[in-house]
């Protein structure tokens, strides 16, 4: 007996807004009972001594040192820029 009902999964199909057939239902009952039970075996595991981690890898830091550099010259950004004023990119109002 699955601890996912067809008619659970029929509800909570039915919240999301998808049309699921009785097959899928069924289909994906037994699905999530099969991730039930893989998430109650995880559960047995002995964690005590395992520090918290975010990356299984070593890694301090890999990004790029954060150094400003010169930016385009504003004639050259402008140049696409359907329209402009004073250095500045005009768009349309969005807001009234």
């Amino acid at each position: 007996m699955s601890r996912i009902s067809v008619d659970t999964v029929k509800h909570v199909a039915n919240l999301a807004r998808l049309a699921i057939t009785e097959q899928e239902a069924e289909k994906f009952s037994k699905q999530l009972d099969a991730i039930l039970t893989f998430a109650e075996q995880l559960e047995e595991l002995d964690t005590q001594n395992v520090k918290p981690t975010s990356h299984v890898l070593d890694i301090k830091n890999v990004m790029r040192e954060d150094v400003a550099e010169k930016g385009l010259p504003v004639e050259e950004v402008l140049k696409n820029a359907p329209d402009h004023d004073e250095n500045q990119i005009r768009v349309p109002a969005i807001l009234e």
